[in-house]
């Protein structure tokens, strides 16, 4: 179960990322309702997750793999570049994720 607690935290992490973006400096209150709430379910969902996974463990997989997501989801839907860098970074990250995953501490 932690693992879907952590899986519904980056998609909300995610979706923080990509209404923050609209929000104009908190200025579209439709959008700043968007991140606020997005930014508390994604916490919470995290918490639950922490519950199992390791403080440190739990919380670089939130952010890594929401950070490739919104990565990712920047170049497929809001035409950023995605250089070899960016996806060298991207390959690096997934690495870690799996060795942190294998070290056995969740």
């Amino acid at each position: 179960m932690h693992w879907l607690y952590l899986a519904i935290a980056v998609v909300f992490e995610i979706a923080v990322a990509l209404a923050a973006g609209k929000a104009e400096g908190f200025t579209n209150r439709k959008w700043t309702a968007a991140t606020l709430l997005s930014g508390a379910l994604a916490t919470y969902s995290l918490s639950r997750a922490l519950l199992t996974f390791d403080v440190g463990v739990g919380y670089a997989l939130w952010t890594s793999v929401a950070g490739v997501g919104i990565t990712l989801l920047g170049a497929l839907l809001f035409g950023q570049r995605l250089t070899w860098r960016k996806a060298l970074g991207i390959v690096i990250v997934i690495v870690g994720v799996v060795g942190l995953q294998l070290s056995g501490a969740a």
